[in-house]
């Protein structure tokens, strides 16, 4: 048995509780975890906003250590450190077929599944194909990656979500070119990925936006300029801190209807603005025919940032190695199961950035 944060039913209150889990079968890798990132994709599917079946057992963005392998697995044994990949591709659907693998038809499938039992023999599902939030894990042979040499277990975490779609949404989707304007909103997980990809990427000027006034110094140690508290007003502000014209980029990590028309409203004519949060289905962003025509933007929406973490983890390691991306100061609190509930108040708040469930005596 092993301890995991169950969510028995959408809107429920998550419970910390022990489940037990299969040997891995053929194709299978049972991993102990080092520590898992608290997203807000976790409390998408606890509220709703996502749809995947329950119960399950929450937590996708993970890092930890090869327990053992099943039948056909080769490219990782026991032992090895691996980072969680909860939207694996299965390389034969149409989008995988032409390069898009963040799209693939089949990278949930595996949620449908049966993961483990609680101890009274309740079915679970793993909420996003990996199960993170749970001592350890069983998870399919291509939800693991070998993880980076020398970068901590406990770092390399981010790596699974927060940092590949950060760091995608500015170089894959957005595409941001050396000297061009970007501004951020939502400073939380994702946000600070995106602040220091967009450093990386040679923006010159760098604008953070939050509700936040607090999370202003966390925004400048990750790379922004500026720093401007989210209101009514955001767009004239950014505008005004742009020559008049506006951001050349815009990524929203929030997902709400206001936040996504402001970093429309905040570019420049011609301007990009990415879509990287996650809002319901019925949460309705308008435009009128005419703004489009004459604005000439481009709303894109962003998944995953458009990564392939096989081909994008080796690029981000050799940033990290070098300096050059700090994956340790996105982390605002360090935490034990029990205090998932406590972290996503603290998300729904709008305060900190990552939060991270440690596992005692497993990050190496």
């Amino acid at each position: 048995m092993v301890r995991a944060a169950v969510l028995p039913a959408v809107g429920a209150p998550l419970e910390i509780t022990d489940i037990e889990l299969p040997e891995p079968g053929p194709g299978q890798v049972s991993v102990r975890l080092a520590a898992a990132g608290v997203c807000h994709s976790d409390l998408s599917l606890s509220n709703g906003t996502m749809r995947l079946p329950v119960p399950a057992v929450l937590g996708h963005e993970g890092a930890g250590t090869v327990l053992a392998v099943g039948e056909g697995v080769t490219h990782v044994a026991a032992g090895d450190p691996v980072v969680l990949n909860w939207a694996p591709s299965c390389g034969e659907c149409f989008h995988c077929g032409i390069g898009e693998v963040w799209l693939c038809a089949d990278a949930l499938k595996g949620a449908g599944n049966i993961h483990a039992r609680t101890a009274d023999g309740t079915e679970l599902h793993p909420g996003l194909n990996v199960a993170a939030f749970a001592q350890e894990t069983v998870v399919a042979a291509n939800c693991v990656l070998p993880a980076p040499a020398g970068i901590p277990l406990d770092d390399a975490a981010l790596l699974g979500c927060a940092v590949l779609t950060g760091y995608g949404a500015v170089h894959h989707c957005a595409r941001v070119r050396e000297g061009e304007s970007v501004v951020v909103l939502g400073i939380g997980g994702v946000g600070l990925a995106v602040l220091q990809s967009a450093r990386l990427a040679g923006a010159s000027q760098v604008i953070a936006v939050d509700v936040s006034p607090e999370k202003e110094e966390l925004a400048r140690r990750a790379g922004a300029t500026d720093y401007v508290v989210a209101s009514d007003t955001t767009p004239r502000a950014v505008r005004r801190l742009t020559g008049g014209r506006g951001a050349d980029v815009a990524v929203e990590c929030v997902g709400r209807p206001a936040t996504i028309r402001g970093a429309w409203e905040s570019t420049r004519r011609g301007g990009r603005a990415t879509v990287v949060g996650i809002g319901g289905k019925d949460q309705v962003v308008s435009f009128n025919a005419l703004e489009i025509f004459h604005w000439g933007r481009s709303l894109t929406g962003c998944v995953y940032g458009n990564s392939d973490p096989a081909r994008d983890l080796p690029v981000l390691a050799e940033h990290i190695r070098a300096g050059r991306f700090d994956l340790s100061m996105m982390v605002t609190e360090r935490i034990t199961l029990d205090g998932i509930p406590a972290a996503f108040d603290t998300m729904v708040a709008g305060r900190g950035g990552r939060a991270l469930v440690v596992f005692p005596d497993a990050a190496a």
